[in-house]
């Protein structure tokens, strides 16, 4: 029987035997089983997976004993800004009217320099122990808040690099981007070399809106993440308008939506022409089942009656890339959550059934993400690619899924790194009443 967990040898050069590995997250062809998972071997070198069911000769080899192995994930949704402020800014009821009031009165008071850089800092040293190797996070840019955290980012991103790859997104209501303050922020994002996004809020204005941001975007050769249809109505169909616009415009980046919960409770003719669209057009969509749960359908002394995740297996039968994300983190949008991407992808499987079988879905938190966001050498496993991985004590999915995984061993660059989690009352002196 394996031991766990597995003890590392100190040399530059070993092999990690019989290690089960969702067969979608391979670079090269494997055959899984009914699950989708490979046994492989993995021979290590220098940092790097020097080859994948190879002979290691007379290099030390340590038996995973059919343990999982996964490549480290990708987090390409979060809003590491507004992490973390919960217990000084609680959602007074669980809405979603009551998460926008209570961000933008603490944003207004608290959100300084020094106060936005050791909530996110805390958030990223959270990811990182979870076993996090590239996050893309959204920013609030409303004036003057714009340019206090987009320096904050650029800063992180530099500490960080080497351990998560960083990429910023602003969000803003689109009508913001009007006028001389679009063409300020939009500047300040390429700058930075971040992503163009918003909120695309429904209304008459919507379309206009939309060629605004496609406008702005293709001056300045920066692609798109936008929010968009995050409520239960019907008659939210930016997904569309979106999609639309980008084949209007002839539109040469990428383009993301995130969230798309209206399409779940349209009519079926109106979501086949939408998700038409949305494949034509090579959108990408990324799911936050965590965060869409807490918040869609909720009502005072009522039970939900609907999940509030988006339409993920119509997507992924029309081909349309989707992936999977945190979302916010101990902020009135979602109370919860601790960066984890292994809940996220648990939380995701039971919340929208991505079973029976599992299959391509671990995809849609490595492999996908990291395509999506333009980082191809994250999120697979592949002769030469860096060996960071998440090595966990369970051999089948419903061992996986079924605990925390909280003594998981998370390898960069082919070694154990601390995976102890920042303790909460770091951030106490955080957390007074403003």
């Amino acid at each position: 029987m394996a031991t766990w967990p597995p003890r590392l040898p100190s040399a530059a050069r070993y092999r990690l035997r019989r290690a089960a590995v969702p067969a979608c997250l391979l670079a090269a062809p494997a055959k899984p089983d009914a699950e989708g998972l490979a046994v492989v071997d993995i021979d290590i070198a220098d940092g790097r997976i020097a080859a994948i069911g190879a002979d290691a000769g007379d290099a030390p080899a340590i038996d995973l004993g059919g343990n999982q192995l996964w490549p480290c994930p990708v987090d390409m949704h979060t809003h590491l800004d507004k992490g973390h402020i919960w217990p000084r800014a609680e959602n007074p009821d669980g809405s979603f009217d009551g998460a926008l009031t209570t961000v933008a009165a603490d944003r207004a008071a608290r959100w300084n320099a020094e106060d936005v850089r050791r909530r996110m800092e805390f958030g990223l040293r959270s990811a990182y122990a979870h076993g996090t190797a590239a996050i893309r996070t959204h920013l609030d840019s409303i004036a003057p808040q714009h340019r206090i955290t987009w320096p904050v980012f650029a800063r992180l991103r530099d500490e960080w690099q080497g351990r998560i790859a960083l990429q910023g997104v602003s969000i803003q209501k689109l009508d913001l981007l009007q006028g001389g303050f679009g063409d300020e922020l939009a500047d300040l994002i390429a700058a930075h070399g971040g992503v163009l996004g918003g909120v695309a809020l429904p209304g008459p204005e919507l379309p206009a809106l939309i060629d605004r941001l496609f406008q702005l975007a293709a001056s300045r050769g920066l692609d798109i993440d936008l929010h968009a249809d995050e409520s239960g109505d019907p008659q939210a169909q930016a997904l569309r308008l979106v999609a639309e616009a980008k084949l209007r415009h002839r539109f040469a980046g990428r383009v993301v939506v995130g969230h798309c919960c209206s399409l779940a409770v349209q009519a079926e003719a109106e979501i086949a022409r939408t998700l038409d669209r949305v494949a034509a057009a090579g959108l990408c969509i990324v799911s936050l089942p965590m965060c869409n749960l807490f918040l869609q359908d909720r009502g005072r002394g009522r039970t939900p009656r609907w999940r509030g995740v988006t339409l993920l297996h119509e997507m992924r039968a029309r081909g349309i890339s989707v992936a999977l994300a945190g979302d916010n983190c101990r902020d009135p949008f979602y109370g919860y959550g601790d960066h984890d991407m292994n809940e996220v992808f648990t939380q995701a499987v039971r919340i929208a059934h991505l079973d029976r079988p599992i299959g391509q879905w671990p995809a849609a938190v490595a492999r996908i993400p990291a395509d999506i966001i333009g980082l191809p050498s994250h999120g697979r496993l592949a002769t030469g690619g860096a060996a960071d991985f998440v090595l966990y004590n369970a051999r089948r999915f419903s061992e996986l899924l079924s605990r925390p995984q909280a003594d998981r061993v998370v390898l960069r660059g082919g070694r154990a790194i601390d995976t102890t989690l920042p303790s909460y009352r770091e951030l106490d002196d955080l957390m007074t009443a403003g």
